[in-house]
C-alpha cells in the first residue's frame, strides 16, 4: 500500500512556491483596477454576451426534458449512487465533451453555454452537477485543452468525449491548500516516471477511468502534472468517502504504488504542476456560482408559491412585512448573483482579460450569498422547509428538495478553496501592484541599500496615484447613463478611492505584518466584491432599459434594492477596518488552543449535600 511521507514546509517555503507558481498579469481585471481606486466601468460596458448556438440550445432542451420527466435525483439522494442508465444518458447528451472542441468529438460549448448547462443541473441535482463539473472543470478536459501537447490531445481528448469520467488529484490527507507539504512523488526512470503516494477526497475518483495527477518531483521538489490512467498497475482506490450531503459523490482515497507514467503524458512542462492547477481553477471555479445559481432561482420560485398558498392570520404569509422582506432579498440577490455569473463567464472568453478576480469573486460571493437564500428559504418553508422531499410525498403534499439542497450545497464554501482560502488569495492578487512597487521595503532579506534603492521608484508611484485618491467629488459629474441608478455608481467610484486609500493607510500602519491581519484584509476584500458586484448589477439593468425589454422596469427595482442593502454592508464594512476586536478574538482564540478554556466544556455536577441533624432524625 503506498503510504505518504508528510513533508513538513516552512511558512516561507510555502510562501516562495506559491508565489512561483502566480500568473503575471497579462490582461485587464475589473476588480484590480477597483481595488487600486479605479472603477473603470469601461471594462464592462457595454454588457457583453455572446449569441448561444443551436448545438447548445438543442442540448439545453434535451437534458432539461431528462431531469424534469425522466431522472429521480431524490432516488440518487437516497441510495448514494449514480444510476447506469443516467450516467448513459448523460453520455449520449454529450455532456463529458461538454467544452472539448467539436474536432476532438466533444460539444464545443462555450463558457458561458457551458455554465448554463451547470445552472440547469443545480436546480435539480447537486449530485449530477458535482460530477459534471469535477471532470468538465478541472478533470483531464480542462488542462488538456490549455496545457496538453498536440499528441496528449489526440490521444485523451476523444475518450473524454465519449463518456470517460475524469478527476483532479491534488488534496492528500495532510495537504489542502499548502502544495509545498505535497508528498506523492513523481521519480525519473529513464524513459517512464514512477508515481507514488495517495490522495483523499478526489471527485469522481472511485468512477474515473484518467486522473490529472500533481506530483513533486523526488529530487528537484518541483510539482508537474501527469495523466494517468486508472487501470493501470500500482493505481487503487481502498476507501470511498461518504458526506453529509451529495450522497452518491464518487470521492474516494486514490492509491498509487510505483504506478509507470510515460513520459509523453506530463501535462504542460516538468515543474508547471502548479501553475497549471491554478489557471485551470481560474474557470474551473466558474461552474460552482452557475450550479449555486441555478440553486437559488428553485429556492425563489418555492417560497414565492408558499408564501402565495400558507395563509396566517387571515392573509398569505408574503403579505406580512416580515417574509415580504425575505422574499424581496432573494430575489434582488438573485437577480445580482445572475448578473456577476454571468458577467465572469463572458470575460472569460474575451481576449485581453484576467479573470482570476472576477472567478474568484463569483465563486466566494456567490456560494456564500447561495448559503444565506437557501437558509432564508427554509425559514420562509417553516417545518416543511426541514422536511424531507420523500416524507413530504409520503403524507400527500407537493415535495420540494430544500433539505436536499441545504445538504448539498453547504460544499460549496468549501469546494475548489474555502472561503477562507479564496480571501487569501484575493487578497494578495488585490495588493500585487503595492508589492511590485514597495514589496522591497516589506521584506526583512533587503538590505538597506535594496531599500535606498527602491525609494525613488515607491515615491514616484505613490506621489502621481495617492492624490488621486482624494478626487472622489468628480465622481458627481459622471455616470449620467445610468439615469436614476447612477447613484450606485457613483457610490462604488467614491468607495473604490476610499477603499484604495485604506488599504494603502493599512499598509503603512502595519507593514510587513499586515499578511497576518487575516480579519483587515478579508474586510477589504468583501468591500471589493460587493462594489464590483453592484456596478455590474447596474450595467446590466442600464442595458435592459436601454434595449427596453419587458421585465427592464422590474430589472431596476430589484438593482436598487440591492445596492441599497450592499450600500449599508460596505459602510459597515469601512467602519470596521478601524474599529474591531480582532487582536482581542485572536488572544482568546489562543487560550482555546492551549487548553486555558477547557474549563467551558466541563460538566460539573454539585456533590449531594451532607443531610443535617434534623434531616437524619426525620429519616429514622
Amino acid at each position: 500500500m503506498a503510504e505518504n511521507v508528510i513533508r513538513n514546509a516552512s511558512a516561507e517555503e510555502s510562501r516562495e512556491l506559491t508565489e512561483s507558481s502566480r500568473e503575471d498579469w497579462k490582461g485587464r481585471s475589473f476588480l484590480r483596477e477597483l481595488f487600486l481606486g479605479s472603477l473603470r466601468v469601461d471594462w464592462i460596458d457595454p454588457w457583453p454576451h455572446t449569441p448561444e448556438s443551436d448545438t447548445f440550445k438543442r442540448v439545453y432542451r434535451e437534458l432539461e426534458d431528462f431531469l424534469v420527466n425522466e431522472h429521480d435525483a431524490d432516488a440518487v439522494d437516497r441510495t448514494g449512487e449514480y444510476p447506469p442508465a443516467t450516467l448513459d444518458r448523460l453520455r449520449a447528451l454529450g455532456l463529458f465533451g461538454a467544452k472539448i472542441p467539436t474536432s476532438y468529438g466533444g460539444l464545443g460549448l462555450t463558457q458561458a453555454e457551458y455554465c448554463r448547462i451547470c445552472e440547469l443541473l443545480g436546480a435539480h441535482d447537486g449530485n449530477l452537477t458535482a460530477m459534471i463539473s469535477a471532470h468538465n472543470s478541472i478533470g483531464c478536459p480542462q488542462p488538456l485543452k490549455l496545457f496538453g501537447s498536440k499528441e496528449l490531445k489526440q490521444k485523451y481528448l476523444p475518450r473524454l468525449a465519449a463518456g470517460a469520467i475524469s478527476a483532479f488529484a491534488l488534496t492528500e490527507p495532510d495537504v489542502g491548500s499548502d502544495p509545498a507539504r505535497l508528498a506523492t512523488t513523481l521519480t525519473d526512470a529513464g524513459d517512464h516516471y514512477v508515481l507514488t503516494g495517495r490522495k483523499l477526497w478526489i471527485t469522481n475518483g472511485t468512477l474515473a477511468e484518467l486522473m490529472v495527477v500533481m506530483a513533486r518531483d523526488a529530487e528537484t521538489g518541483k510539482i508537474s502534472a501527469v495523466v494517468v490512467e486508472m487501470d493501470w498497475e500500482g493505481v487503487s482506490v481502498p476507501y470511498r468517502c461518504r458526506f453529509v450531503g451529495l450522497k452518491a459523490l464518487a470521492n474516494g482515497i486514490i492509491e498509487f504504488d510505483h504506478v509507470k507514467v510515460p513520459k509523453e503524458n506530463i501535462v504542460g512542462a516538468e515543474g508547471k504542476g502548479l501553475k497549471i492547477a491554478l489557471v485551470t481553477l481560474n474557470t474551473g471555479r466558474l461552474s460552482l456560482p452557475a450550479a449555486g445559481l441555478g440553486g437559488v432561482r428553485y429556492c425563489l420560485e418555492v417560497v414565492r408559491k408558499w408564501s402565495n398558498d400558507r395563509v396566517q392570520w387571515g392573509v398569505p404569509i408574503g403579505k406580512h412585512e416580515a417574509i415580504a422582506h425575505k422574499l424581496s432579498d432573494i430575489a434582488a440577490k438573485t437577480y445580482a448573483m445572475e448578473s456577476w455569473c454571468h458577467l465572469a463567464n463572458e470575460l472569460s472568453m474575451r481576449d485581453g482579460y484576467d479573470i482570476r478576480l472576477e472567478a474568484a469573486t463569483a465563486k466566494e460571493w456567490g456560494s456564500t450569498r447561495q448559503w444565506d437564500i437557501l437558509d432564508e428559504a427554509i425559514q420562509i418553508r417553516g417545518g416543511r422547509g426541514y422536511e424531507t422531499e420523500a416524507s413530504l410525498k409520503g403524507r400527500g403534499e407537493d415535495p420540494d428538495c430544500l433539505d436536499r439542497m441545504m445538504r448539498d450545497s453547504r460544499i460549496n464554501r468549501i469546494f475548489e478553496g474555502s472561503s477562507e482560502i479564496m480571501h487569501l488569495f484575493m487578497a494578495r492578487e488585490l495588493v500585487d501592484q503595492h508589492l511590485k512597487v514597495s514589496g522591497v521595503m516589506l521584506d526583512p532579506k533587503a538590505s538597506i541599500g535594496q531599500k535606498a534603492a527602491a525609494l525613488p521608484g515607491i515615491t514616484a508611484f505613490y506621489a502621481g496615484w495617492y492624490p488621486k485618491l482624494w478626487l472622489g467629488f468628480t465622481s458627481w459629474f459622471r455616470y449620467g447613463k445610468y439615469g436614476r441608478l447612477a447613484k450606485h455608481v457613483r457610490y462604488a467610484d467614491r468607495a473604490a478611492r476610499r477603499l484604495a486609500r485604506n488599504v494603502f493607510h493599512l499598509m503603512l500602519r502595519h507593514q510587513a505584518g499586515l499578511e497576518k491581519r487575516q480579519a483587515v484584509l478579508f474586510r477589504t476584500v468583501d468591500i471589493a466584491m460587493e462594489l464590483a458586484v453592484m456596478v455590474a448589477t447596474v450595467v446590466r439593468t442600464q442595458k435592459l432599459l436601454d434595449d427596453r425589454a419587458p421585465n427592464a422596469e422590474q430589472a431596476a427595482a430589484l438593482a436598487d434594492t440591492f445596492c441599497k442593502d450592499g450600500r449599508r454592508l460596505v459602510e459597515s464594512k469601512f467602519r470596521e477596518l478601524w474599529a474591531h476586536d480582532d487582536v482581542a478574538r485572536y488572544r482568546t482564540g489562543q487560550k482555546v488552543l492551549d487548553g486555558s478554556l477547557d474549563w467551558v466544556t466541563a460538566v460539573e455536577v454539585d456533590a449531594p449535600s451532607a443531610p443535617t441533624p434534623a434531616g437524619q432524625a426525620a429519616a429514622k
